[in-house]
């Protein structure tokens, strides 16, 4: 019998080769936004601590009118922290409201090792706040600039037509949900859900997040007497830019998790150096 009839038993092998996935502007934006968000946040979370509490209107000043609340409650010598969201009442001692800071309790809405400066200082949280916020609008600029300029929204984020089918993205959610990741030439272009989602907070949550900052200036509003209209009102634009904020913490804490579950040093390294590794399915040997 000829060697060639004997049929190839072996299993295939796979192949793993690096592919360009991210530009240097790309990366670099994306490290700075990175470190933009972390003190955006930190500092944000000082600046509420003077007033713990969200309203809706045009002002928003009395305690029992806020729809949001975190505060103290003292029960004899016994201080209680809580959280209020409408008629929901959440004990939160330790954390919220009380926490435990050089071993008293310290009545703080949010507790000192999650705001910068970790002391109670709202000049200083706003001076913070408001140097990253304005590094993170030029450092949004620069990004938009590029990917006009290079085309990296029409060719990486828009989703073709096909993706936006309904049993596609029922598809990729339930992929997503067993942690199964694209994997050959499918992982070389981000999935729908990926690029619904960047879409979203590029050109959703972000520039949001920028326009009731501003319109909580009381500078700015004079000069730009739409922004509090165009949002309700000071009080307003504060609510939906904490809202905002929460839903950025939820999507970097949900884009972190994805990182790690696809790959993390692939994916570190495709954000640092710009090389991206894929495996094809090889042929046999």
């Amino acid at each position: 019998m000829s060697t060639s009839s004997i049929p190839n038993t072996m299993p295939p092998t796979a192949r793993q080769r690096f592919i360009r996935r991210h530009s240097p502007t790309v990366r670099a934006t994306h490290w700075l936004n990175v470190l933009c968000l972390s003190f955006l946040l930190l500092s944000g979370l000082q600046i509420f601590n003077a007033h713990p509490r969200l309203y809706w209107g045009k002002y928003g000043a009395d305690p029992d009118a806020a729809f949001l609340s975190i505060g103290t409650r003292q029960t004899g010598s016994v201080s209680q922290g809580f959280l209020q969201v409408g008629p929901l009442h959440i004990e939160t001692t330790g954390f919220l409201g009380v926490s435990d800071e050089g071993g008293s309790a310290t009545a703080r809405a949010f507790p000192a090792w999650l705001t910068i400066p970790s002391y109670h200082d709202l000049g200083a949280g706003r001076r913070w706040h408001f140097f990253f916020a304005w590094l993170l609008v030029l450092n949004g600029l620069l990004y938009l600039a590029h990917g006009f300029w290079r085309g990296h929204f029409r060719r990486d984020l828009v989703p073709s037509g096909g993706q936006l089918a309904l049993r596609h993205l029922w598809h990729e959610v339930l992929d997503h949900a067993r942690l199964r990741f694209a994997r050959g030439e499918e992982a070389r272009r981000y999935n729908a859900l990926q690029k619904l989602s960047y879409l979203v907070v590029v050109f959703g949550l972000l520039p949001l997040m920028v326009l009731t900052g501003l319109t909580m200036s009381p500078g700015l509003d004079a000069v730009f007497h739409f922004l509090p209209d165009l949002f309700g009102g000071r009080a307003s634009a504060r609510t939906i830019h904490f809202v905002t904020a929460f839903l950025l913490v939820s999507f970097v804490v949900v884009h972190v998790v994805m990182v790690i579950a696809s790959g993390l040093w692939n994916n570190l390294r495709s954000m640092l150096t710009g090389q991206y590794a894929i495996t094809d399915e090889g042929t046999r040997p």
